[in-house]
């Protein structure tokens, strides 16, 4: 059992590593983007409305699909007043009982109320309500279930290694044991 939910855990903290890496190049190319832009629009006079709506697309799709690289790696917002102090073991309980009642009810109703939504924005095609903007809306918004899914299972991942830190067969990571946050 213990060889099956870290195995599970490790598939899973791989999948969302290499999707928040990948994520990553993402913001070089927002970056890149928004000063192409810029220059076009100052130095040029030219404004291109399918430019800016690519760094808005750009800008979601970031935080969209990094947000369980960012869960994976125990970087999301939390109040750490109290946890930064409890033992490894404590720590384990309160991310387990968090995954469990808060994380994946969250994104249970996140994937069930966005389902309807994103097949309505699909069957239409769905594109830019701005002329000349992108074709691309009904893509953008396929990445809102897509996120609840990535979510789910990161928390599934996070849950089997607490369990795990509660048997006793893992160490946790210096970085969520050390509490110290900027």
């Amino acid at each position: 059992m213990n060889a099956a939910l870290a195995r599970f855990a490790f598939v899973i903290d791989t999948l969302n590593e290499w999707v928040g890496r990948a994520v990553a190049w993402l913001t070089l190319a927002t970056v890149v983007l928004m000063f192409v832009m810029v220059v076009l629009r100052y130095g040029f006079d030219w404004n291109s409305i399918a430019l800016q709506e690519s760094v808005i697309y750009l800008h979601a799709l970031v935080f969209m699909a990094g947000i369980a690289y960012t869960l994976r790696h125990d970087e999301h917002v939390r109040v750490d007043i109290f946890y930064r102090q409890f033992s490894p073991r404590r720590k384990a309980v309160v991310n387990l009982l968090g995954t469990l009642f808060l994380l994946l009810p969250a994104c249970v109703f996140i994937l069930a109320e966005s389902w309807e939504y994103v097949a309505n924005s699909w069957s239409l095609l769905e594109g830019s309500r701005q002329t000349g903007g992108l074709p691309l809306t009904f893509l953008l918004k396929s990445f809102i279930p897509l996120m609840a899914v990535l979510l789910i299972l990161q928390g599934l991942a996070q849950s089997a290694h607490a369990l795990r830190v509660l048997r006793g067969v893992e160490v946790p990571s210096p970085q969520t044991d050390e509490g110290d946050r900027l």
